[in-house]
């Protein structure tokens, strides 16, 4: 590289490199916290309510009073909502003598609910787990039936920010099951039962205590945005005209990439992704040194904008670690039943679920992938910064989390997201010298593997579960990782 041409980049990406790598201390000023369950309401109104409840139910539960109903539930509109519905006591927990704040199995049945497209069970303290087992049946609004019971992934805290961080103790930041895609739906049936332990002989041990203020979420994820102008360069006034300084903020966060308002980050060849390299590595460059760069060609990375998030919901301000280190790549767990053209309502959901919902600062995930191997950008701050995520509870410093949407616990994965994962990390760890088929070292901030402070070596492309002791990715997708690595480093030139 000439020198004319290291001035020529300075110049032109100089600002770029500057922004990278600074650390904020925006404050987290996250939505405040949901009102309390108004379970006396609940318990009063709940034996006159159950005998009346639609005969096609299928557990004697219906919702609460009206007031309780409206608890943390928004208004329609636009940009989506969240109705959030307090879960009231099976009433064979009373015929079994308990009283009903010991009940071993809590529920509601609804068939006439506000159109939601996404599900999931939240409780108020995070440090809970929640023994037991979660089932969701939903009605389709389209066709007024219902679909089979569907088992939701109880064990979600280890998407979560680090212990101790502010994130992660704040206020207002609640334990939750995993989402749930189901589609446009109008009607909700929920279980939630305890373990209890069979000692034999018909002998069950007493159930476990279910977590206190039981709620399930019902996610509208809104109107899809309108569709981009015909040059991705010039977007027309519609899309840029109209933004809040909310939004401005999280699209200049990219800015030198894309301009403002962009709904897409465009490819880079291998040429101009090295120059997009030297922007952020041009301090460590002296002059006569040969640059070898190891960095994959730039994939088209959809904006925040363009999946069209909300930027009134998360907290104000970015968080930045120091650099990026490794990967952890990720399943949602939210079922494969989705199209490639609803994947920016599923993230739209998933979003709105992770803030409102479960209470973090931003979607949790860095990046998202579909199906179809599409890549989004996640939680806001930058695609080319280290932007601190709430993926890998332990490990979120220094790390960049990928998630592919749908679950791979029994499904592969689409060779497209793959491959998708492949070019995306090939150029993201190639910004900080990574190697993708390297290893290399994190601190644990604490987790059920690894005790906080303890230096942990780890593939620089690792799953979720090699940080934490939990199913994500999937068996399936994490089986693929050896792919990932080996096209990621291809793609790098290695």
């Amino acid at each position: 590289m000439t020198m004319s041409k290291i001035v020529g980049m300075r110049r032109r990406y100089g600002f770029l490199a500057s922004s990278i790598g600074v650390i904020s201390s925006a404050a987290l000023a996250l939505a405040p916290a949901l009102p309390a369950t108004a379970a006396t309401t609940a318990r009063q109104s709940f034996a006159a309510l159950a005998t009346a409840a639609p005969a096609r139910a299928s557990a004697a539960w219906v919702s609460a009073a009206p007031a309780a109903e409206r608890a943390g539930t928004e208004a329609a509109d636009a940009s989506g909502s969240t109705r959030s519905l307090p879960l009231v006591p099976f009433t064979e927990g009373r015929a079994r003598g308990r009283s009903p704040g010991a009940a071993s199995e809590w529920g509601l049945y609804r068939a006439d609910v506000r159109h939601f497209s996404l599900v999931g069970v939240v409780w108020d303290d995070p440090e809970t787990e929640l023994h037991g087992s979660v089932q969701i049946r939903t009605r389709s609004a389209a066709t007024g039936t219902w679909s089979g019971w569907q088992t939701v992934d109880t064990h979600n805290a280890d998407h979560g920010a680090d212990p101790g961080t502010a994130e992660r103790t704040a206020g207002h930041v609640r334990g939750a099951t995993a989402p749930l895609w189901v589609g446009d739906c109008d009607g909700v049936d929920v279980r939630v039962r305890a373990d209890t332990g069979d000692r034999g002989q018909g002998a069950l041990d007493p159930a476990l205590p279910l977590p206190s203020g039981l709620r399930v979420e019902l996610v509208d994820p809104g109107d899809e945005p309108p569709p981009a102008g015909p040059d991705p360069d010039q977007p027309d006034q519609s899309r840029t005209g109209e933004l809040s300084e909310a939004a401005t903020a999280a699209s200049a966060a990219n800015a030198g990439l894309a301009p403002i308002g962009a709904t897409e980050i465009p490819a880079l060849d291998r040429e101009d992704t090295e120059d997009e390299l030297f922007a952020l590595r041009g301090g460590e460059l002296t002059t006569g040194q040969r640059v070898e760069p190891h960095v994959g060609p730039r994939p088209t990375i959809v904006t925040r904008r363009g999946w069209g998030a909300d930027e009134s919901l998360r907290a104000d301000g970015f968080v930045y670690t120091k650099k990026v280190k490794a990967a952890f790549v990720h399943h949602t767990v939210t079922g494969n039943n989705y199209s490639c053209s609803q994947a920016r309502s599923v993230i739209r959901s998933i979003y709105r679920y992770h803030v409102k919902s479960m209470g973090w600062r931003d979607i949790g995930y860095n990046f998202l992938v579909d199906k179809c191997g599409t890549i989004y950008e996640g939680r806001a701050g930058g695609v080319a910064k280290p932007v601190l995520g709430a993926h890998t509870m332990g490990f979120n410093s220094d790390s960049v989390g990928i998630a592919v949407i749908g679950t791979y616990s029994k499904s592969k994965p689409s060779s497209a997201a793959v491959r998708a994962v492949a070019r995306l990390l090939a150029w993201k760890l190639g910004l900080y010298g990574m190697n993708p088929r390297g290893k290399t070292y994190l601190k644990s901030a604490g987790g059920n593997l690894y005790q906080k402070g303890k230096n942990v070596r780890l593939n620089v492309i690792s799953g979720h579960r090699d940080g934490f002791a939990t199913d994500c990715p999937g068996s399936k997708l994490y089986a693929k990782l050896g792919t990932v690595r080996k096209d990621a480093a291809r793609y790098q030139g290695r």
